[in-house]
């Protein structure tokens, strides 16, 4: 095998369907050795109810309580203030820090992350670290270190058991359940003291703090939140926590270094000199919040309240036999598309992969049949970080067009021209949020896109909030990417074929072919168009 298919192959496991299609291919007929999922034996069953008392959180929380069986809201679509907002609870929190999510960066905004849960755990706050094992590569060092720390455990969601030194190695080292390798924990979840949270669309990596000053960063929108909702995602994260998927850190990860060794280069990794601070934040947000360490520091919080209930896939989901092809109640897709289907007036929706599929269409069919307003808006070929998703969707981009849909697509080059100190400046920015709102008063926010992988391979976590007012910011913030930073997409003349609108100095300029994609590109995504399955993407 050349350097050259070895290459390739760790540029696909960002879409890991295509990895699997790749390996079944190309190597299904190399003699491998197969390994074993670790013994489970040594986990322990622990809960959130096992750190309950009393902290200054959760008297604030408390405190600001509008009514007890209400959930106050704090939108964050200002990258530094999301981070912030993170950094901030774990230095606040007195007992417990219980963290989900897809992926950790090994990176600034990993490294900085991790060094506060390390420093949370040396005050005597019980840690849990739940992490998704499919981009760990290289960060089983960092992870055993701060998973050897008093008061920290670190578990991961289907794991790769073997070869764990690098991607490929990881996947030809277990091609006897290759197929399995393919669904991942999606989850994002961010719970401190029992009592104040975080969930939404954001991993913790520089590309989702615009920390990626090169390259790419994405648009995104996290919720913080307090009140009834709180205790139904501690339940969650426990479920998760204690599920057959998931395995402690220390049954997986070797390394011959000493636990001496270990903290120095926890140290050096994470120290001022290799991870450096983020930048001050600015005063106020887009929507006019300010920093919540001021909130937390003046022992109230400024909130928008609503009635909201969460909803996540069952952790063994993936793994049961039909690979969840029926939707079950308790999925966060079956949720979502429940709530869009009461729709009356308007439907809202930001999804960086939206491949409705024909389930999909029909529901968007039944909105247009009664005067329902559809309006989407996902990432363009030129900005997506998916360019085979991308396939799927333009398959049902004119059918949408012509029963009346509003379809928008976000444009990098748009994004970078924004100046403004809430954007993105000189990097690309690309969709990521995950966001409805549903007649101008019912929110859903999560990390579920409207694709196949979210709706039957990918377990996802979502909320559904009931607050005009909460809608009211939710639609500010997304026109802020529709109008500024988006194409308009529009059928042709005749209504055949497709153009691509934009306002540029006070003109609108039409285009005719994928905007700030080549040739090159779309040639390889219509040569892949009968090759790989739409369930897949």
């Amino acid at each position: 095998m050349t350097s050259c298919t070895l290459a390739a192959i760790e540029t696909l496991t960002k879409r890991l369907p295509i990895v699997i299609w790749v390996v079944h291919v190309a190597l299904s007929l190399l003699l491998l050795g197969c390994a074993n999922p670790p013994t489970q034996a040594n986990r322990s069953v622990t809960l959130s109810t096992d750190t309950l008392g009393p902290s200054a959180i959760q008297s604030i929380a408390t405190h600001s309580l509008d009514d007890i069986g209400a959930s106050g809201f704090q939108l964050l679509p200002v990258a530094s203030n999301a981070y912030a907002t993170r950094i901030e609870l774990v230095a606040q929190a007195q007992r417990s820090l219980d963290v989900q999510y897809y992926l950790v960066g090994n990176d600034d905004v990993g490294h900085g992350f991790l060094r506060a849960l390390r420093d949370a755990a040396m005050r005597g706050v019980r840690v849990r670290l739940l992490v998704d094992d499919l981009y760990t590569t290289g960060e089983d060092p960092i992870l055993s270190l701060l998973n050897k720390h008093p008061n920290v455990e670190v578990r991961l969601f289907n794991p790769f058991t073997a070869g764990r030194s690098s991607t490929l190695s990881r996947f030809l080292l277990e091609l006897n359940r290759v197929s399995e390798l393919d669904h991942r924990m999606h989850n994002k979840m961010f719970i401190a003291d029992g009592a104040m949270a975080v969930f939404g669309g954001r991993n913790v990596a520089n590309e989702y703090f615009l920390r990626n000053d090169m390259a790419q960063n994405f648009i995104d929108v996290d919720a913080f939140t307090v009140g009834f909702i709180v205790a139904p995602m501690q339940a969650l994260f426990d479920r998760y926590w204690n599920s057959d998927p998931v395995y402690p850190l220390g049954a997986l990860a070797k390394t011959r270094l000493s636990k001496e060794e270990l903290r120095a280069k926890f140290e050096e990794w994470t120290g001022p000199e290799n991870t450096p601070p983020p930048a001050p934040l600015p005063p106020n947000d887009v929507l006019g919040y300010g920093p919540i360490s001021d909130d937390l520091d003046g022992g109230r919080l400024g909130l928008i309240w609503g009635d909201a209930y969460v909803f996540a896939d069952y952790p063994d989901k993936p793994f049961e036999p039909g690979n969840g092809e029926e939707l079950l109640e308790t999925s966060a897709t079956y949720n979502a598309v429940e709530a869009i289907r009461m729709a009356k007036t308007e439907v809202v929706a930001t999804s960086p992969y939206l491949v409705p599929g024909q389930r999909g269409m029909v529901m968007l069919r039944s909105l247009r049949e009664r005067n329902v307003k559809v309006t989407l808006m996902t990432n363009s070929l030129g900005s997506t970080d998916e360019p085979i998703v991308h396939l799927g969707y333009s398959h049902y981009r004119e059918e949408m067009l012509k029963i009346g849909i509003d379809l928008y697509e976000i444009s990098s080059l748009r994004v970078k021209k924004n100046k403004r100190n809430y954007l993105f400046g000189s990097s690309l920015g690309r969709l990521h949020a995950k966001l409805v709102v549903i007649d101008r008063k019912t929110s859903f926010i999560g990390s579920m896109n409207l694709d196949p992988r979210s709706a039957t391979t990918n377990t996802e976590f979502g909320a559904v909030i009931d607050s005009p007012e909460l809608a009211r910011e939710l639609i500010r913030v997304i026109d802020i990417d529709r109008l500024q930073s988006a194409y308009r997409v529009r059928l042709g003349p005749g209504g055949g074929g497709l153009q691509w609108l934009s306002i540029e100095d006070d003109e609108e300029m039409v285009q005719t072919t994928e905007p700030e994609s080549s040739p090159w590109l779309r040639l390889k995504l219509w040569l892949l168009t009968h090759l790989v399955p739409e369930h897949l993407l």
